[in-house]
């Protein structure tokens, strides 16, 4: 691993010969506060899949869509997790936002439960059917997010490798005391889970307002 010590008290790393479980911990060590999608799909059975993702942001408003990043897993048919496996099947998927006090239940289906078991059903989540897929939401999430397949794209191979999955949201559902008429989220009654690094999380229980700058505002003093 090539790494330089610069003058300004910074380590240069050439991140890029590293090992794959390395380079994982540096970026999920530096890439803070992520936030969580707890994504339902559809077990060819019918049943319903529930996995946490942290590789997950906003892509885009027009048309909605999300990102999330679902990582090589060993062992697995193609190395494709079950999520991938069902949201490729189906076309569709839901997000579901992670908010107090559901930390535990969501950290317990990271478990690497059997192929084709329900999470739902071993981990007592309610589901409440969805408007536009097949695919029902979480009962316990305060904001969720219906999901079309968009498109998948592969990125490198094997492990540390993973699938890029956009999906275009086709219906949002946010609990009323959350949501305002003209569509402002309040964060603070939402409560929401972020993931750090190793098996630490964060709460989002502060926040503070920095309007954005207008450069035609700027004063030829500063």
């Amino acid at each position: 691993m090539a790494k330089t010590r610069h003058q300004e008290n910074t380590l240069e790393i050439q991140i890029d010969t590293l090992s794959p479980a390395d380079a994982h911990k540096m970026l999920i060590g530096c890439i803070v506060p992520r936030p969580i999608a707890w994504i339902t799909t559809l077990n060819p059975d019918g049943s319903v899949n529930v996995a946490p993702f942290s590789f997950f942001n906003g892509v885009c408003s027009s048309p909605p869509t999300i990102s999330v990043s679902m990582s090589y897993g060993p062992g697995r048919r193609d190395g494709k997790k079950d999520t991938l496996l069902n949201i490729e099947r189906e076309g569709e998927f839901v997000v579901n936002v992670v908010a107090e006090p559901h930390e535990g239940v969501m950290n317990e289906s990271s478990c690497d439960f059997p192929e084709g078991m329900s999470e739902c059903v071993e981990l007592g989540l309610g589901t409440v059917a969805s408007s536009a897929l097949r695919t029902p939401r979480l009962a316990e999430s305060p904001i969720s997010f219906e999901c079309r397949l968009f498109k998948t794209v592969p990125v490198g191979d094997g492990p540390g490798s993973a699938v890029l999955v956009l999906g275009t949201i086709v219906r949002a559902h946010v609990r009323d005391e959350l949501i305002d008429d003209g569509l402002h989220i309040d964060v603070e009654s939402l409560r929401p889970i972020g993931r750090l690094a190793g098996t630490s999380y964060c709460y989002v229980r502060d926040s503070f307002s920095l309007p954005r700058p207008s450069y035609s505002g700027r004063s030829s003093t500063v």
